[in-house]
């Protein structure tokens, strides 16, 4: 072989094994962010949010996305940006009863593939068809002005290589709604994230059905809570590493409280209590 032969054949070999990689490459280094939405107890019939969008951004300091909540935009890829690296999950807006979705229950908002990395802000953002049932009777939820570039959620959400990272947004309706002196109701979104993979949960059931509880799970001044659902079954989810106490709190005066202390959860550990929590009715014994 001449050695102008050699060094042809050399430099096809460089090019193939470059084009290759790049082919390689192509389709690679990316994985999916899902979205979900929960909630924690509230005394209502119904709280019924709307929501408009749910953003992401990979800086916890990005400018406020453009107010564009119609889910208009010049592109139709998925993992389409604007100006600010903002993505969006989702685009049509949909009102839910928050109060679907207690006791571990998630309503899925959206996923999006992305390039892996790190990822540190949510945007929330809600519309005005908000209202709160009380008693049978319907009220509006009044919404601050200022919230039109949605809630924020510092976060952070690595997004690995072909994995999928699930985030749910916690919406505690309970802490979310105050009313006012002449009767209005304001709505001031207590949110919080929840790593599904990483983060504990604690579940269980509670007896019987009469007592209608609601169950918190305490760690410090960090309190989570949910209520059970018609079999008497609950589900505490989003619960980081420590020791937790679980308080079953009955709505119905007839019963007492009880306390569970001392349970101490590893990261993304799934407790589960191996026998049903029977309250007292403090009646019979009174009889």
């Amino acid at each position: 072989m001449s050695i102008k032969r050699f060094f042809s054949f050399a430099l096809l070999l460089i090019a193939g094994t470059i084009i290759a990689a790049c082919s390689t490459n192509s389709n690679s280094g990316k994985g999916t962010l899902k979205i979900g939405l929960t909630d924690a107890p509230a005394n209502f019939e119904e709280v019924n949010i709307e929501v408009r969008q749910v953003l992401v951004n990979r800086d916890a300091d990005a400018e406020e996305p453009d107010n564009d909540t119609d889910g208009d935009s010049e592109s139709d890829d998925s993992d389409s940006e604007d100006d600010n690296g903002w993505y969006s999950i989702m685009d049509d807006s949909i009102t839910v009863n928050l109060l679907d979705y207690q006791n571990g229950a998630v309503l899925d908002l959206g996923e999006i593939e992305l390039e892996s990395g790190m990822y540190n802000q949510i945007r929330l953002v809600l519309g005005d068809n908000n209202t709160v049932v009380v008693d049978g009777e319907t009220f509006n939820l009044t919404t601050p002005s200022a919230q039109q570039s949605g809630y924020k959620l510092n976060v952070n959400a690595e997004v690995e290589e072909d994995q999928v990272y699930n985030l749910v947004i916690d919406f505690d309706a309970s802490q979310s709604i105050t009313v006012t002196g002449n009767g209005k109701y304001i709505l001031k979104p207590v949110l919080r994230t929840v790593s599904v993979e990483e983060q504990a949960s604690i579940s269980g059931n509670v007896l019987p059905i009469e007592a209608e509880p609601f169950v918190y799970a305490i760690a410090g001044e960090d309190t989570v809570g949910t209520q059970p659902d018609d079999n008497g079954d609950f589900r505490l989810i989003g619960l980081e590493e420590g020791t937790y106490n679980v308080w079953f709190n009955p709505t119905n005066e007839s019963y007492a409280d009880s306390l569970v202390e001392g349970i101490e959860l590893e990261d993304g550990e799934q407790y589960e209590f191996k026998e049903s929590i029977q309250l007292v009715d403090t009646t019979a014994i009174i009889q």
